[in-house]
């Protein structure tokens, strides 16, 4: 039996599948996409603009950076010294190179009766060297051996007078106030003791003294300072002789030798 009001049927029987989705879902249809598409178009559109930018300021260095050029290039200093033109010699004085004078701590007397010194390690090597000159028969004196500043202002200004010479003829025989090898303590005077008519003269290369050291004189690191036609202009000097067997003397006379100073005509 039938109650009043009822059917065999479901109700609503009457409305289509689609009305079986809840409301809250068919509201939004469609909403991940319309998210996602102006989001991608954004990214795309930043990545185009940073390349771009990057392209165009790469262009605008290129035009601004300066080109590298010869001039432009670092310039790369060499070890070896240079020899320098006539119009550098600044640090000559009448063809002559400036020297220091040595400490009085480093001197030693190596001929007491005439109170000549040298620095010590010289003074080692000269002392040996005339003992072997003197094992081979030939006599080895010191004429000079250091000299202060003080003592070759008198040496060249006074003797100069005396001489009537002027400056630049007195430089070709006798180095300026502080620019004396003597002042080193590393040169020396050399005459022979069996020929003393020829000490300072050049006909001292005519003596058993300077055929023994021009034979010798390199094993016991002493060497010419003003052989004939030097590049200093300074006269032929066959009895003056300078150690060059450490490094303080090496440095101190090789920089002066590869400098160029005009040569000075007396």
């Amino acid at each position: 039996m039938n109650k009043a009001g009822f059917s065999g049927k479901p109700q609503n029987s009457s409305n289509d599948l689609g009305d079986d989705i809840p409301v809250a879902v068919r509201d939004t249809p469609d909403a991940t996409p319309k998210i996602w598409l102006p989001t991608r178009i954004v990214l795309i559109g930043g990545v185009a603009v940073f390349v771009l930018l990057a392209l165009i300021s790469g262009f605008l260095f290129f035009l601004t950076a300066p080109k590298k050029t010869v001039d432009s290039q670092p310039s790369v200093t060499s070890s070896t010294p240079t020899p320098t033109t006539e119009s550098g010699n600044v640090n000559t004085v009448l063809g002559h190179f400036p020297y220091p004078e040595a400490p009085e701590s480093e001197l030693v007397t190596i001929s007491a009766n005439r109170g000549i010194r040298m620095r010590k390690a010289a003074a080692q090597k000269f002392e040996e060297m005339v003992a072997a000159a003197r094992s081979a028969g030939v006599i080895l004196v010191p004429i000079s051996g250091f000299r202060s500043v003080k003592d070759q202002e008198q040496l060249f200004f006074a003797v100069g007078a005396q001489r009537n010479q002027t400056p630049a003829q007195r430089a070709a025989l006798s180095a300026p106030p502080g620019h004396s090898e003597h002042h080193t303590g590393y040169a020396v005077d050399i005459g022979d003791g069996a020929v003393p008519a020829t000490n300072l003269q050049t006909n001292f290369d005519n003596t058993k003294a300077y055929q023994w050291m021009q034979a010798n004189a390199a094993r016991f690191s002493f060497e010419m300072s003003f052989p004939k036609d030097n590049v200093q202009g300074v006269s032929y000097e066959p009895w003056h002789w300078r150690f060059v067997g450490d490094r303080n003397s090496l440095e101190m006379f090789y920089k002066a030798r590869n400098l160029k100073p005009a040569k000075i005509s007396p």
